[in-house]
């Protein structure tokens, strides 16, 4: 590991405007704390409702912890920084957040793959679906998952802890991401930037190239269900889309362009870092049917 000299970076935020700093605390610690009630809403229905025990809903309880510590990697710093008049971050704290935030960035992928399988089984093999999605065979997928995301996020601190640090110290972003620390390095970083192009892009769009197949796959074989079955099955595997495109298009956009860094790359990261974990709990129960009836024998019962 190189030497270095930084012991703490400053991060730029959104903006340097007080006044828009005033809006962003007010507005993110809105949107945070949205995230948190609504993923925690999703995970009580479905450990104490009897009706949501499927295999997808297994998946959905995981994507909900992934969605909230994913959001609580980057939020609560955006929101406590538009007070700040210095932000500050020590080297020990920013190296932390890289780690997490691709630990639970690849869980979230791993965990949409996970759902994309059981949806496939579910409409496409239903006579094997009870046997081959069984609980063990569950929990299996999601440790496996889980350690795929260790490996990823280890891979990619290993790159960031090998670069050396020794002047400039201001992060144009409001967290620690890769892309920013790379311009800071002391050190030519075309290679280092491959590697990461090659480990995080090369994640995100093999995923997203394999969930648009599994979708169009399973989308095709609707067309020997019945109408009632073909429009429950397409209105879940809707949703489960619209969640893929809205987390992969900034995840893409970021990790497979250049080693250049544009004003936009903040704001597009506001998507996948806050705006995703927001949406999940919206669309997984506003737009079902199962979660909603969940909600409503749930709060009754307890009313």
């Amino acid at each position: 590991m190189h030497n270095y000299s930084v012991t703490e970076f400053i991060l730029f935020g959104l903006t340097q405007d007080p006044e828009k700093q005033k809006a962003i605390f007010g507005v993110f610690l809105i949107l945070y704390l949205m995230t948190l009630m609504g993923n925690f809403l999703i995970m009580v229905i479905i450990k104490m409702s009897q009706t949501l025990g499927s295999p997808m809903y297994f998946f959905l309880f995981y994507l909900s912890i992934s969605d909230a510590c994913f959001s609580t990697t980057t939020a609560p710093r955006l929101i406590v920084d538009a007070l700040s008049l210095k932000k500050f971050i020590s080297y020990n704290e920013c190296m932390t957040q890289v780690f997490a935030a691709h630990f639970f960035g690849c869980m979230d992928i791993f965990v949409l793959i996970l759902m994309a399988i059981d949806r496939y089984r579910a409409i496409c093999k239903p006579l094997r679906y009870t046997n081959i999605m069984s609980q063990r065979i569950c929990g299996i997928l999601v440790i496996i998952a889980w350690v795929g995301s260790c490996i990823h996020s280890s891979a990619e601190i290993f790159l960031v802890l090998s670069l050396p640090f020794c002047g400039p110290n201001v992060i144009d972003h409001y967290f620690c991401d890769l892309q920013p620390l790379l311009k800071l390095a002391c050190m030519d970083t075309y290679v280092i930037n491959l590697l990461v192009v090659s480990n995080s892009g090369a994640i995100r769009m093999v995923s997203f190239t394999l969930l648009l197949i599994s979708y169009i796959v399973t989308l095709y074989s609707l067309r020997n269900q019945n109408a009632e079955g073909r429009q429950k099955a397409l209105s879940m595997c809707t949703f489960l889309f619209i969640v893929v495109v809205i987390f992969f298009g900034p995840y893409i956009f970021i990790y497979t362009c250049p080693p250049t860094t544009f004003p936009i790359d903040k704001i597009v990261s506001v998507f996948y870092t806050i705006g995703t974990p927001l949406l999940n709990p919206l669309i997984y129960t506003l737009r079902n049917a199962e979660a909603k009836n969940a909600m409503k024998k749930l709060w009754c019962g307890k009313v």
